[in-house]
């Protein structure tokens, strides 16, 4: 069954827990007799029942070590299944989602209908935007507290839409509920009469995940290559995890950023039935017709199809952790999909303070602040625009030893590779030409390509 990873995010109190416990009730994603179970708790302690309280239970299950598929996987609807990115609070959210366990596809922000628009909706909401989730439903929640009014639910909607425009986010999905009574979670209900729109979880089912992602172009960061000797075994398997697209025997395929190339032989897997095509997600390895040295971290695309982008140099929205600012000109290192490289902070356009949300013009960025900032590298990187290709547009920043922040790149400002580029520009995309210029390039300057 397909997948999509959520974030539900909101301010302290107005209702996170209370909603994903009522959605695990409502979709039947509970392990048998757990709701029973807790509810008989409750009644023996003489303390009323709360959706919360299911959290609880699956946490207190997992510390001992019995944790089952539906604590991870936490509630499901007819088209997939739904995986829950914890977030806490802000600033845990942000160390999760750029440590790279996890990858948000899509957000449900809470706000509560009788406090409304909170601080902490407004922090919530600038951290979607650094991360670049572009698919948010806004849900105002406890809409039992003022009488289900339009009126108030049309005031929260007007005053968070026009918050969100500033960040660059634009959510038609606003979605009155009341998650402790269950209203518009799985099915709409008649004491909204006045909305319109979808519940929650048919809002949810309308978000795209990776099934839409099918026909992507490929891409494959380089692990590693292997070569093997015993008995004579001469070939060379490059390896790695395949992010976008499929890859097929007889497909050709270029490294990025040594634009080295040649044609797929054949397709290896460890302990499986030959394989002729491979697709995203799986960790493979591929032999040549040709074989070619190339070096980890390049990125591998087919050659019909689009190419990643290369250069030295990007614009990236990132979120500092590190114990000592981030600071011009200070050697670092970056991590970005099989790569790691060092890289150097060369320009901060504005620096947002995590608590406060103000906005300056700093000469450096400190612990919990964001930024929009301009990084070169000392090597050019294959990568893309995070709009683009989330698992190659989102980074890491290791500072000596320790992960010191990350974020996503907004902007990379291309550059000519080398001098086989610029003359394969002139050619006007011949591909007969293309492939007497390589062989010539190859066997001329066998070292280089």
């Amino acid at each position: 069954m397909q997948r999509l990873n959520i974030v539900i995010t909101g301010h302290v109190d107005h209702g996170k827990s209370t909603l994903i416990g009522r959605l695990l009730a409502d979709t039947n994603s509970l392990p048998q007799g757990k709701l029973k179970n807790v509810q008989k708790m409750c009644e023996n302690n003489a303390r009323p029942f709360e959706y919360a309280f299911l959290l609880d239970a699956l946490e207190d299950e997992q510390k001992q070590g019995i944790t089952i598929d539906s604590a991870r996987v936490f509630f499901k609807s007819q088209k997939r299944e739904y995986i829950i990115i914890d977030a806490p609070g802000h600033i845990e959210f942000l160390k999760n989602m750029i440590s790279g366990a996890s990858r948000a596809e899509a957000a449900l922000l809470l706000i509560d209908a009788k406090e409304g628009v909170a601080e902490n909706s407004k922090r919530h909401g600038m951290l979607l935007s650094l991360l670049g989730i572009k698919q948010v439903a806004v849900v105002i929640n406890k809409m039992d507290l003022v009488d289900f009014s339009e009126a108030e639910f049309l005031r929260i909607k007007e005053q968070y839409s026009t918050y969100l425009q500033t960040l660059g986010i634009e959510s038609e999905q606003f979605i009155p509920i009341s998650a402790r009574e269950g209203i518009n979670l799985v099915e709409i209900s008649a004491k909204t009469p006045w909305y319109k729109g979808k519940s929650v979880l048919e809002v949810l089912d309308s978000f795209k995940g990776s099934e839409s992602k099918q026909n992507e172009d490929f891409r494959m960061p380089l692990q590693d290559v292997y070569k093997f000797t015993r008995d004579n075994d001469n070939r060379r398997i490059y390896a790695g995890t395949i992010t976008n697209g499929t890859l097929s025997v007889g497909d050709t395929v270029v490294f990025y950023p040594s634009l080295k190339r040649s044609v797929v032989a054949s397709i290896e897997s460890f302990n499986t039935p030959v394989k002729t095509q491979v697709h995203e997600g799986e960790a493979v390895g591929f032999t040549l017709q040709t074989q070619i040295y190339v070096k980890n971290g390049e990125v591998v695309a087919k050659a019909d199809e689009s190419k990643p982008k290369c250069a030295k140099c990007f614009e990236a929205n990132i979120f500092w952790l590190g114990a000592k600012p981030l600071e011009p000109n200070k050697a670092y290192k970056i991590k970005i999909g099989s790569a790691q490289c060092t890289v150097y902070l060369k320009a901060i356009q504005r620096v947002i303070d995590g608590e406060t949300l103000d906005r300056d013009n700093g000469l450096h960025v400190a612990l919990h602040e964001a930024a929009s900032v301009v990084f070169a590298t000392h090597d050019i990187l294959a990568f893309e625009e995070f709009e683009n290709n989330q698992k190659l547009g989102r980074f890491v920043i290791v500072d000596e030893y320790d992960i010191a922040g990350g974020g996503i790149i907004t902007q990379v400002f291309e550059e000519s590779l080398h001098v086989s580029q610029n003359l394969l520009s002139l050619v006007g995309g011949d591909n007969d030409f293309e492939a007497e210029f390589f062989t010539l390039l190859r066997k001329y300057f066998p070292h280089q390509f």
